[in-house]
């Protein structure tokens, strides 16, 4: 939950630097928990459209960490060696989202880079 915070409330519209695996990983762990949670919630209480297949509170949980997500996701590719432009891939079907996937599964390219130093040297 720390590094869910974390993005949220220090690194909320930060896109320069690197972000490690954990923080990105347990990042959208939480990001999906709370997200499931709302739903149930939008469900109970009736916010929940089936036309739109999205709730109210879910609908704003997502608008709101929009930025966040995507600083930290520009981050991690930042960690990679790579630019946050890679995340454009998204938008191509199915191919997009596989190659995106095992750029956020490798890790991180050693020493520093154009973005910063490792944070895993600056964490040891």
């Amino acid at each position: 939950m720390d590094w869910f915070l974390v993005v949220v409330k220090e690194r909320y519209a930060q896109f320069s630097g690197r972000a490690r695996r954990s923080e990105y990983w347990y990042y959208y762990l939480f990001y999906v928990l709370i997200l499931v949670g709302l739903a149930v919630v939008d469900g109970i209480t009736g916010t929940f459209s089936a036309a739109t297949g999205v709730g109210l509170l879910s609908g704003v949980f997502g608008l709101a960490m929009l930025i966040p997500s995507l600083a930290v996701s520009v981050r991690r590719l930042h960690d990679t060696g790579r630019s946050g432009w890679w995340l454009l891939l998204a938008l191509l079907p199915l191919i997009g989202a596989i190659v995106l996937l095992v750029f956020m599964l490798q890790d991180s390219a050693p020493g520093g880079n154009q973005y910063g130093s490792n944070p895993k040297d600056v964490a040891a």
